[in-house]
């Protein structure tokens, strides 16, 4: 072995080692997200004006705005680090965030995509479809996506917390993404929880964004090897009754 092979070897397992301990030694913070408040009627979407939309449902569909499970637990609600964190730079993962227009409704709902990180959108329905990416500070794009092309990718240089996705031909189709610059990041389902892992030691500011009750936010020691659990609870402000949704 040359001794520049053999100083490669050397990097590679130093930088392995450091790796390994940072994980070891990070901290994780968990909880899960409640809704305590009158749930709106919400009115059924109306698929109609496509009848290949209404071919993928066998049940009624409900607008995604308000996703909840047993005991009132809140989907659809991204929670991540606001502050705290140190300068970094974190490379975008590999795999994709995939987004898929199955049965005329964007899955997921809420998304996070690193600064980078492709992400992957899908028309299996047959249909067409138009992707409307509404951003403010990157690219906004707008494409026709027909039933024969399936799939399309997309990649975000900067930053943008929370832009709307929409379809221009199926009005009801609607998602919202945010671009991070770090991954440590979390949407719930419907079970409300939450995990953000490998977070070095510190202090930090937690935010929920959910898109019609606002935000919460709380501040949170993090040890190495430590497991912080936070509980956030939205509620309608000034609601006495159970209107229509929107």
């Amino acid at each position: 072995m040359t001794v520049k092979k053999l100083f490669s070897l050397l990097f590679a397992i130093a930088l392995f080692s450091l790796s390994f301990n940072m994980l070891a030694s990070a901290g994780t913070i968990t909880g899960t997200v409640t809704y305590d408040g009158p749930i709106p009627k919400f009115k059924e979407i109306k698929m109609d004006a496509d009848p290949i939309c209404l071919t993928h449902h066998s049940q009624p569909v409900y607008p995604q705005t308000l996703l909840l499970g047993d005991n009132q637990t809140l989907g659809n609600v991204f929670v991540y680090v606001k502050s705290g964190l140190a300068k970094a730079v974190y490379p975008p993962p590999a795999e994709p965030v995939v987004l898929t227009q199955k049965g005329c409704e964007y899955t997921p709902h809420v998304a996070g995509v690193l600064i980078g990180q492709t992400l992957k959108i899908l028309n299996p329905d047959g249909t067409l479809h138009n992707v409307h990416a509404m951003s403010k500070i990157n690219q906004e794009f707008n494409l026709a996506m027909p039933k024969f092309r399936t799939e399309t990718s997309k990649t975000f240089d900067k930053a943008e917390f929370m832009f709307p996705m929409k379809c221009d031909v199926h009005p009801w189709m609607g998602a919202w993404i945010s671009v991070m610059d770090h991954p440590f990041f979390a949407t719930t389902p419907k079970e409300g929880t939450f995990t953000i892992a490998n977070l070095p030691a510190g202090v930090y500011e937690i935010e929920a964004w959910h898109e019609k009750l606002g935000t919460k936010s709380m501040k949170v020691t993090v040890g190495a090897d430590d497991t912080q659990t936070l509980e956030f609870v939205f509620s309608k402000p000034g609601s006495k009754s159970t209107p229509d949704a929107e």
